[in-house]
């Protein structure tokens, strides 16, 4: 809603890790306070009618895996939402067709990648 351009992110996230996590490393990852409820959903498109829907209220969020839900979106696009007010929308896909073994040392889930200016989730709007 308020992002100045384009901007995009790699996560390298664990498929067993949960929605819940997902979520966490979403809000890092872009630097949001993580003060709103969220959800995530299987759509065709962002307008399309949600498939599947990942509520934070429900225990689904915990329960479900990143590997559960890419596995559902096959043939359809998987879809983060934060802040109903605003409405934060993340489209996000899988960049791997095979997952690989976790390396020692490293703490996951990272960011990896990162291209564009990121999302000012609370703008200034004196400042323009």
């Amino acid at each position: 809603m308020y992002a100045g351009g384009d901007w995009s992110c790699v996560i390298e996230i664990p498929a067993d890790h949960s929605l819940e996590d997902l979520h966490d490393a979403i809000q890092d990852a872009v630097e949001f306070d993580n003060d709103h409820m969220y959800e995530f959903y299987i759509a065709n498109s962002y307008r399309g009618k949600k498939l599947h829907r990942y509520d934070c209220d429900d225990d689904i969020i915990v329960d479900t895996t990143v590997a559960q839900v890419f596995a559902a979106a096959t043939g359809k696009k998987v879809f983060y939402m934060f802040d109903y007010g605003d409405s934060w929308l993340f489209q996000l896909t899988k960049s791997r067709k095979k997952p690989h073994a976790a390396e020692t040392g490293i703490t996951y889930p990272r960011v990896i990648a990162e291209q564009g200016t990121k999302p000012d989730q609370y703008p200034d709007w004196d400042e323009e």
